[in-house]
């Protein structure tokens, strides 16, 4: 935790030139890992995300994704919440987000078990080229009954064209582990 900590203070200290901003309206489609630490359990499935700019500073979004976790066990969740985004510098955005969270595990040999909280994530996107971008952030989700998670996420994203991008990213949590292969459309700008 201490190095992404760090690398996020180095991104942030050692922005190049990124004159056009960061757009907040696009549409991800992923295909990623999931890993469940303590019971070493994983799988791989799909998922689906969009973010829509209100104005400059304030942005909606919503994210599903599903796993197949092999033996008959299925895991969905979805998100859906609102984000606040500002200019640290022409090349670092600092955002914070609230959203509603929803999981479910479905299991042929013994039914389904789901649960809903909010989640809370603050983080940095940075342009470290013109063609490279590079974010991290600190999330929390408190599923209330079901327990809490908090964990760190980090990825970069590499622009084919002003319309697309694609990327690679992580997120840690106490529990889980994830990594996807995203491409990204955007539509705002």
């Amino acid at each position: 935790m201490l190095r992404a900590t760090l690398l996020v203070f180095v991104l942030v200290f050692s922005a190049a030139s990124y004159a056009e901003g960061f757009d907040y309206s696009y549409l991800d489609l992923s295909y990623g890992n999931l890993e469940f630490d303590d019971i070493d359990v994983d799988g791989d499935g799909f998922g689906l995300a969009g973010s829509y700019a209100i104005n400059p500073d304030i942005h909606v979004f919503a994210g599903y994704q599903g796993a197949d976790l092999g033996f008959g066990v299925d895991v969905t969740s979805f998100s859906a919440g609102i984000g606040y985004n500002t200019e640290l510098s022409p090349t670092v955005d600092a955002v914070a987000r609230l959203s509603y969270e929803y999981a479910e595990v479905d299991g042929s040999g013994f039914g389904s078990a789901d649960d809903n909280g909010f989640g809370l994530e603050v983080g940095l996107r940075f342009a470290a080229s013109d063609l490279v971008e590079i974010s991290a952030g600190i999330e929390h989700v408190d599923y209330g009954d079901g327990g809490d998670e908090t964990g760190f996420n980090l990825g970069a994203f590499y622009s084919f064209t002003d319309a697309f991008d694609l990327g690679l990213s992580g997120s840690w949590s106490d529990d889980t582990s994830r990594y996807a292969l995203t491409g990204r459309i955007y539509f705002g700008q």
